[in-house]
């Protein structure tokens, strides 16, 4: 990453990297992210330029993805800089599973604290076919949080279509939600939850406080469109997603995802953040 048009600021350490305080008292004070690997193809080949071009479109702040946990010290305090330069904030990382156990729970709570981040969030799981398995799960988010504690930052959990299907007669993110200390968010990817057959908010309704943040990706059961749809193009009830998340769902920032259009990566991002601006100014502010 090319450092010559950084700042030279004084890179503020310890206390001054602790995560910042977010109101959900009023919709307009929720930032609005990009979920980093939205534009992985990008992020490769020019991370800094693509970082400015996400800031330039308007985002408030991003959330990185697992490959951020192979960069050095080094690396992870320019990309810092880059952040505060541009006035943008990392909300949380997702990160494999492994970043959370014994062995590598240190080194992720360091690199986190260094960018500024909130959640270190747990993207996925391995398959799981009994619902012991995801109790499992559910005691190692509580192990890594009890670890992250006083670098005072928390853990979340981020569903996949797998977390929405029974499995023995539940569903594993009741599991999940029931045997993790309320503290531990439940950050909710609505297109895979919708293609799962379950209704996003009324998950969030279910769990107050808990659905800190939300993954705004729409999805389309229209011939192969899924994924491939913009947001609002597919059948995401955003207007009642929103309402829940914000009248007790305890949303605290949302991140638009984006897993490929018929667009470049980078206009995806640019038409996705308009329409959600405009799904979100709609709800709130008529």
């Amino acid at each position: 990453m090319s450092t010559s048009r950084l700042s030279r600021r004084m890179f503020l350490a310890g206390a001054a990297l602790l995560p910042w305080a977010f109101s959900a008292r009023a919709s307009a004070s929720i930032p609005v992210g990009l979920e980093m690997y939205s534009v992985r193809e990008s992020l490769k080949k020019d991370p800094e330029a693509t970082i400015r071009a996400v800031a330039q479109m308007g985002y408030q702040g991003l959330e990185f993805y697992a490959p951020y946990f192979d960069w050095s010290e080094s690396q992870t305090k320019q990309m810092r800089r880059l952040l505060d330069d541009l006035g943008m904030r990392c909300f949380s990382t997702h990160n494999d599973e492994s970043y959370l156990n014994a062995r590598n729970i240190s080194k992720t709570s360091d690199m986190n604290s260094i960018l500024g981040s909130k959640y270190v969030v747990q993207a996925s799981t391995t398959p799981k076919v009994r619902l012991d398995q995801w109790k499992a799960v559910a005691d190692g988010l509580n192990a890594a949080a009890e670890k992250v504690a006083s670098a005072g930052l928390g853990v979340g959990y981020h569903n996949h279509q797998a977390e929405f299907n029974s499995v023995q007669g539940k569903r594993p993110i009741e599991i999940l939600a029931e045997n993790t200390r309320p503290s531990i968010m439940l950050q909710l990817d609505v297109g895979t939850c919708i293609e799962a057959g379950s209704d996003p908010a009324a998950w969030i309704r279910a769990n107050p406080g808990r659905i800190r943040s939300i993954h705004c990706k729409d999805w389309s059961p229209e011939g192969a469109k899924g994924y491939t749809v913009l947001l609002g193009e597919g059948v995401a009830d955003w207007k009642n997603i929103f309402a829940a998340g914000e009248s007790g769902g305890g949303v605290e920032y949302y991140l638009v995802e984006q897993e490929g259009s018929r667009f470049s990566e980078l206009e995806t991002a640019r038409q996705c953040l308009k329409a959600f601006q405009d799904k979100h100014s709609s709800q709130f502010h008529q």
